[in-house]
């Protein structure tokens, strides 16, 4: 299955993919730093931005259950690519949106192709990497949402407090160009998963992943650790101003050390991951995450650099999860199914997602004083489901770790 790659090919391979990630983590994570100037430009209400957020959440769960009727009849390049051009036309669209009604459109396409690619990334990653250097080389693709919080949220933020907060989105549409050219070069072609057999209908290779229990036992693992990530990470920077006392300036700090820390650790837990197990790596770096998600939703007001302290070791532990997860969740899949079954992965993962801020939107309030109430209850929420997802994982089979010889 896995195609002969010279160790340089496969590193240009890991680096392209990490690059159409940067751009898709940018476009994602975009909208909750600009959450004030679109609030004000646009004269919305918070629950009209909670929308513009949610959207593409709910859009990208959407688009993942109707691309796994049809991802694994295609190759794998061709079908990545295609769905990052509709991509970019659809961040360029955010940012040439007359008002609140076409960018939610926008917001809702962006995220329906976004969350393609990002199952499409991790799809390729299972096709092209042997098992014993696969979250290596997840944690090198994941390294994309380290420089993101780094360079990618702070160029973006200086461009709209600079120019308008169109200019983001402008930004991530000519970073879209630059990776496919790229990439039209460096991806390799993956057909071996391609089958000649014919299928009685087109819901076949859906119906195949759902009937195996072992995938819908990490597709639950998969949205327990979302779900325990995005209860928390929506209102960071909300609960900051409002209680920690941050001011909007400041802000960008969080994304800066947080993401030059992950930069570093995000390879170190996929080294460990390869080096240690995959499931043992997950439980301690999991473990560990508890204590900073109580942290971060429990602290009251505090000088900005103990914050950046709690927030650095909370991104660092809550992302580094997410290293060996997927390399366990990408080998649970049957290979000739994988792409259909991380498009409902991707699916699963957004609805995850989409529910997880929805539920906190409505356990958190705003009191009299502006101060944000009752995100301690999001902090045990968000504990309970990553204590499940720790006692879940050893449930859960990995088909190919012995890959098949490389000739």
């Amino acid at each position: 299955m896995y195609p002969s790659l010279t160790p340089q090919r496969e590193r240009y391979l890991l680096l392209t993919l990490a690059g159409i990630q940067f751009s898709h983590v940018i476009d994602f994570m975009i909208m909750m730093p600009l959450g004030p100037i679109l609030i004000a430009e646009l004269g919305i209400t918070t629950h009209e931005f909670g929308l513009l957020v949610a959207s593409y959440s709910f859009s990208a769960a959407l688009s993942g259950l109707l691309t796994a009727v049809f991802v694994d009849r295609f190759e794998r390049k061709r079908m990545l690519l295609t769905m990052f051009a509709l991509f970019g036309i659809a961040t360029l669209a955010c940012g040439l949106a007359p008002g609140y009604a076409t960018l939610l459109i926008a917001r809702g396409l962006a995220g329906a192709f976004g969350g393609v690619m990002g199952a499409m990334t991790h799809t390729i990653i299972g096709d092209a990497i042997p098992f014993e250097r696969r979250a290596r080389a997840g944690g090198m693709v994941s390294a994309s949402f380290s420089v993101a919080t780094v360079a990618g949220v702070p160029v973006s933020l200086w461009l709209a407090n600079h120019f308008q907060w169109r200019a983001p989105f402008v930004f991530i549409a000519a970073l879209v160009v630059l990776f496919i050219v790229v990439g039209l070069r460096v991806l390799p072609e993956l057909r071996g998963h391609i089958s000649t057999e014919k299928r009685a209908h087109p819901f076949a290779p859906m119906f195949d992943v759902l009937r195996d229990a072992n995938h819908l036992r990490a597709l639950l693992f998969s949205a327990l650790i979302i779900f325990s990530g995005f209860t928390v990470i929506p209102y960071i920077t909300v609960y900051a101003v409002h209680n920690v006392g941050i001011t909007q300036l400041d802000l960008p700090y969080i994304y800066l050390c947080g993401g030059a820390a992950t930069l570093v650790t995000a390879r170190l837990i996929g080294h460990w991951a390869d080096l240690h197990g995959k499931v043992k790596t997950y439980r301690i770096v999991a473990l560990s995450a508890l204590l900073p998600i109580l942290v971060v939703t429990h602290i009251g007001a505090t000088p900005l650099w103990l914050w950046l302290i709690c927030t650095t070791i909370f991104f660092v532990l809550v992302s580094g999860r997410m290293i060996p997860a997927m390399a366990i969740i990408t080998s649970a899949s049957q290979p000739k199914l994988r792409g259909t079954f991380m498009s409902l992965n991707a699916t699963t993962q957004s609805l995850a997602m989409g529910l997880a801020t929805t539920l906190a939107g409505y356990i958190i309030s705003q009191d009299a004083s502006g101060q944000i109430v009752d995100y301690g209850e999001v902090g045990f929420a968000a504990v309970i489901a990553n204590l499940l997802a720790i006692w879940f994982v050893s449930r859960i089979e990995m088909h190919d770790q012995r890959p098949p010889a490389i000739e």
